[in-house]
């Protein structure tokens, strides 16, 4: 490739890049000297496991890793343990090393799904901030003000709110800034949310007499509700470990709109090719669910196989066009002490819903059937000692034995 054409891959779906113009002559280089650039990517393991939102920054180390450069996954399992104060309004829980570490473990299976293992270096940031004594941290410290720190956005608002900003929380930039002057990183990925923490790590290899990396920020992928961005305690989010009909279905349920911004940030087909899928839909040459089910069918197989995508698919069509039942039903069995339970208290037993209120209104919507029959009152009781098969949504589907407690 040349240059420009690097350019344009690596730029492709990024927010912002400081600068262009750095990268451009970090990649002259690189080629003059026969050097792959150090590209690096934090991820602090604060929960097992990743959604596609995660693997907008991890598509983007494989775009640099197939140009040949050097990856650096750094797992934050010092930083994961103060917790990432960015877009919080108040401090987070602090995890145990336990938590964090079997989080870490469970991140380095998974990113090997998308990353070539043997071109991929992953290292814990534990590994150089255990080496430094209280005295090098002060010293660290002294890198920033308390005044630059309230600079940033979500710090300013919580103090001038008069909510609590702990001093830890201030240290985790300049961790994380550090980073990069422990890597000599040239070039280190983000998401827009991690503007202030990324132009640290500039700061600080100034101070530390490198050169600074360069900053590409991607953006916060939406979820599947197409507003917020995704998020597991929000629930609008695909999971990389989820069975590959439930990532299928998840995917299917996206609107048209939000289907080309998948594409943008997910797929490995060039954006020539997304363009033509976009015009041929445009131009009524194809339907947007047949484009969407290619999207579905490249990402399911990414995260489990090309056979277990074409099964998803099938399996798909079947459920949602010819209105079978899937396969893999799940039964459960479900113990009351009362001769009935009420309906939306049934749907958070069953896992179907995560709370009553949730389960309310998705009756009220018409989003429940019971025995394949619509539900929508709120108040619906349902008699213990029967079978049920329970349908939230499109996609969910459970088959409840509603058993009296003993």
């Amino acid at each position: 490739m040349e240059i420009k054409e690097e350019i344009e891959l690596l730029l492709r779906g990024v927010v912002e890049v400081i600068s262009k113009e750095e990268l451009e002559k970090k990649l002259e280089r690189a080629h003059r000297e026969k050097r792959p650039l150090r590209v690096k990517a934090g991820f602090d393991p604060t929960a097992p496991d990743l959604h596609l939102g995660h693997t907008v920054l991890i598509q983007k180390l494989k775009h640099f890793q197939d140009l040949g450069h050097e990856v650096l996954f750094l797992i934050g399992d010092f930083t994961g343990i103060i917790g990432d104060p960015s877009g919080k309004s108040e401090t987070r829980p602090a995890l145990t090393r336990e938590q964090v570490l079997a989080n870490a473990e469970t991140y380095k299976e998974q990113i090997f799904k998308i990353l070539d293992p043997t071109k991929t270096k992953i290292v814990f940031n534990s590994t150089w901030m255990q080496q430094l004594s209280a005295i090098d941290l002060i010293k660290l410290c002294s890198h920033y003000t308390v005044a630059r720190m309230l600079e940033r956005d979500d710090f300013h608002k919580r103090f001038t709110a008069g909510r609590a900003i702990s001093i830890h929380e201030f240290i985790y930039p300049l961790i994380q800034g550090y980073d990069s002057v422990a890597l000599k990183a040239d070039v280190e990925l983000g998401g827009t949310d991690q503007r202030f923490n990324l132009l640290v790590g500039r700061d600080l290899q100034r101070d530390f007499g490198q050169e600074p990396q360069v900053v590409m920020m991607m953006p916060l992928l939406e979820g599947l509700d197409g507003v917020q961005k995704m998020s597991k305690s929000l629930g609008n989010y695909v999971g990389i470990t989820e069975p590959p009909g439930q990532m299928f279905g998840k995917l299917m349920s996206i609107s048209d709109e939000l289907m080309w911004r998948y594409y943008e940030l997910l797929s490995s087909l060039s954006l020539d090719e997304i363009t033509r899928l976009k015009e041929g839909v445009e131009q009524g040459k194809i339907h947007p669910k047949e484009v969407k089910k290619q999207l579905a069918i490249e990402i399911v197989a990414r995260f489990h196989s090309q056979k277990a995508a074409a099964e998803a698919a099938e399996e798909f069509e079947k459920v949602f066009k010819h209105k079978e039942l899937p396969k893999d039903l799940e039964e459960i069995t479900i113990s009351w002490s009362e001769e009935k339970i009420w309906l939306p208290k049934l749907l958070q037993l069953a896992n179907l819903t995560q709370t009553t209120s949730e389960a309310k209104r998705l009756v009220q919507q018409g989003g429940v059937k019971v025995n394949q029959e619509k539900v929508t009152s709120a108040q619906t009781e349902i008699p213990v000692g029967e079978t049920y098969l329970i349908q939230v949504g499109k996609r969910k589907f459970k088959k409840v034995h509603l058993i009296a407690q003993k």
